[in-house]
């Protein structure tokens, strides 16, 4: 068993390392692609005097600096669970998204802010060269490729961090769009086409990081998974061996995988050892069809919780043994008694040995204290006495 479930500990962590590596080399790939377009919008932009295409190669400079945090989250995101971090370390990708998304918003606040300024001076708008149309075509190019691309990786990986990388990317194109037909507006005399189109796009790229650090801030506050998702869950736990019924299924979300805590309800007759085999049964299940799941915590139950308050204040074992000696006297016992506690009602089960029980007058006799003494009890339901015949 130790042996199985460190391989799977291995799989799993050399899983996380290989995902880590693939979401590190995608972020490589956007950095050189970014680093490339921001010098070429910049100088281009002043070359031609577009003071917008100089501002678009400012957003792009935006998205190198969450590049940088995404390799970072993505690293620390990759190592394996420890002392201080027994879930592993997946928030930060979570914390990465959010930054994302309000770096996303404040972009996308500044464009509107710029937009309005400039729709407000149209006059002092200086006039563009050519070249402008054309950095602002190939940016627009460069940035919807390195969307889809980032997006693929993204989907594969199940990565909410590099999701929202990719959407940053998707932004920058779609404002390179509107630069572009600004700047083309702008050189056919449609002045107010430029700053009219950057408003749209501010408003598109606010919007977006608002959904995105919502979605972040969400799991931060650990937000349940999607109700069927929960149904599906719910259905792969009842559908255990043994499990009567389920209840208090909770759910939250670290990064791309799930973590769920259920409470199942089980014969209260059978043993510990057993009740834990089917908690650790249904446990296995939940992690065999829901790949996403991290890990399951299994409670288990022999009543409704609200029938258990009921009979919290019944006696101990301690103390119940003791009285359960006080009636046996001197006979012994061949085995520990076994108490079953039913609602607000213990049940026991004495076994005694083969000997007193071939006794018909003693066993009778002792039968009569047991019926008396549960009949006189607030809290015993049941007193059984068994024969032990073979070891």
């Amino acid at each position: 068993m130790s042996f199985e479930a460190s391989s799977a500990a291995g799989a799993e962590a050399s899983l996380d390392a290989g995902r880590a590596l693939e979401a590190q080399r995608a972020t490589w790939i956007s950095v050189v692609v970014n680093i490339v377009l921001t010098v070429l919008q910049i100088a281009v932009g002043l070359f031609s005097h577009a003071q917008s295409l100089v501002a678009d190669g400012m957003h792009t400079l935006s998205d190198l600096v969450g590049d940088f945090m995404v390799m970072f989250a993505s690293r620390r995101g990759a190592n394996p669970a420890d002392e201080r971090h027994p879930y592993g370390h997946g928030r930060y990708e979570t914390a990465a998204s959010l930054v994302l998304g309000l770096i996303l918003a404040g972009v996308g606040a500044g464009f509107l802010l710029t937009a309005a300024a400039r729709l407000q001076s149209l006059d002092a708008l200086p006039a563009l060269h050519p070249a402008a149309l054309w950095m602002a075509l190939v940016t627009l190019a460069g940035k919807e490729g390195l969307f889809r691309y980032m997006l693929a990786v993204a989907q594969r990986l199940r990565s909410p961090m590099l999701v929202a990388n990719a959407w940053h990317a998707r932004a920058d194109a779609a404002s390179s769009l509107v630069v572009a037909v600004g700047i083309g507006g702008s050189l056919l005399g449609y002045r107010f086409l430029e700053p009219l189109g950057a408003a749209l796009v501010g408003f598109m790229i606010l919007r977006m990081g608002a959904m995105l650090a919502y979605e972040a801030l969400r799991e931060l506050i650990d937000t349940g998974v999607d109700p069927d998702e929960v149904a599906k869950i719910r259905e792969t736990v009842t559908g255990t061996c043994g499990v009567i019924d389920v209840h208090e299924l909770r759910t939250r979300r670290m990064a791309h995988r799930v973590l769920v805590d259920a409470h199942v309800r089980v014969d209260a007759r059978i043993s510990v050892s057993e009740g834990h085999r089917i908690a650790e049964l249904a446990r296995s299940r939940v992690r065999t069809h829901h790949p996403d799941v991290l890990d399951v915590l299994v409670h288990v139950d022999t009543e409704e919780d609200q029938v258990v308050a009921t009979g919290r204040t019944l006696p101990g074992r301690a103390a119940l043994v003791t009285e359960l000696d006080g009636i046996l006297g001197e006979i012994p016992q061949a085995a520990p008694a076994v108490l079953h506690y039913v609602g607000d009602r213990v049940e026991a089960e004495v076994c005694l040995p083969f000997d007193w029980c071939a006794d018909a007058d003693r066993l009778e006799s002792l039968q009569a204290r047991v019926r008396a003494h549960v009949a006189a009890s607030p809290y015993w339901a049941r007193i059984a006495l068994l024969c032990r015949i073979a070891p």
